[in-house]
């Protein structure tokens, strides 16, 4: 008889790799200054940034990002600094599903710069339980910065969340119409940029959305020292309805829900 072979053994199974260790606050700290510039501060101030800062860019943030992943202590910690860039990774680095409803309020209201850091933690209550709870809540402030920070939740809505009636956010363009053009300069600024992020959620939103924006015309913001400019919001919507559809996609919020959101990739 021929003669049996033995069983191979099984390949010996390679140890997995330990996770790269937490870094500390004190090391972000450090990391965070080495790389700010002189120049990037005086860019980041332009645009509105306040308080202490290093002026770290958003490529090199980005890559921390990658390196980081997710630390929801880190995050809070960071935040808690008052620094701006520290502030700018802690958004980056947060775990959304974690923020309380007290957490939430505090970041809208400490936020420097409703376009930068201050923009992206208005942008979390989006991604989760309490998104359309702080949207009512914060455009109902009589504080202008969370109140900017409502309208810039409720863009994300808009794009995000399909559970939302239609007839919320017909109520809020109703708002816009009567109140945008006397309204605060940065708070003018995000809702005419919200007029266009509704009339991307879908056909009907589209409609209104521009409909809204031509009762609306031109809307007057102070970009200060800045090479920014105001955009049309009818134009922006067209635009991305193209693009949108050009690409197979239902929507250009359906086309946004495939994306990283922009606090990540931004």
């Amino acid at each position: 008889m021929p003669a049996t072979k033995a069983p191979k053994k099984p390949a010996a199974r390679k140890p997995a790799k330990a996770p790269p260790p937490r870094m500390t606050l004190a090391e972000v700290m450090r990391e965070l200054e080495e790389a700010g510039s002189a120049q990037t501060r005086k860019t980041y101030a332009r645009h509105g940034a306040e308080g202490p800062m290093f002026g770290v860019s958003f490529a090199t943030l980005k890559a921390m990002t990658k390196r980081i992943d997710v630390d929801h202590e880190l995050s809070l910690s960071l935040w808690g600094t008052g620094n701006f860039d520290a502030q700018n990774l802690a958004v980056k680095i947060v775990d959304p599903a974690r923020m309380t409803s007290a957490d939430l309020d505090r970041w809208a209201h400490e936020g420097s710069a409703s376009k930068m850091c201050g923009g992206y933690a208005a942008m979390l209550a989006a991604e989760g339980p309490h998104g359309a709870t702080k949207a009512a809540q914060w455009l109902g402030s009589k504080d202008d910065r969370v109140r900017c920070a409502g309208w810039m939740l409720l863009g994300q809505l808009a794009l995000r969340d399909e559970a939302m009636p239609d007839a919320f956010f017909e109520e809020r363009l109703a708002e816009i119409e009567k109140t945008i053009h006397a309204a605060p300069n940065a708070e003018r600024e995000i809702m005419n940029g919200v007029v266009a992020t509704i009339g991307y959620r879908n056909a009907a939103l589209r409609k209104a959305a521009l409909a809204a924006a031509k009762r609306i015309g031109k809307v007057e913001v102070d970009h200060g020292d800045t090479a920014c400019k105001t955009p049309d919001p009818a134009e922006y919507i067209e635009k991305a309805w193209a693009i949108s559809k050009a690409k197979g996609f239902a929507s250009p919020a359906a086309q946004e829900r495939t994306r990283e959101v922009p606090r990540r990739r931004c």
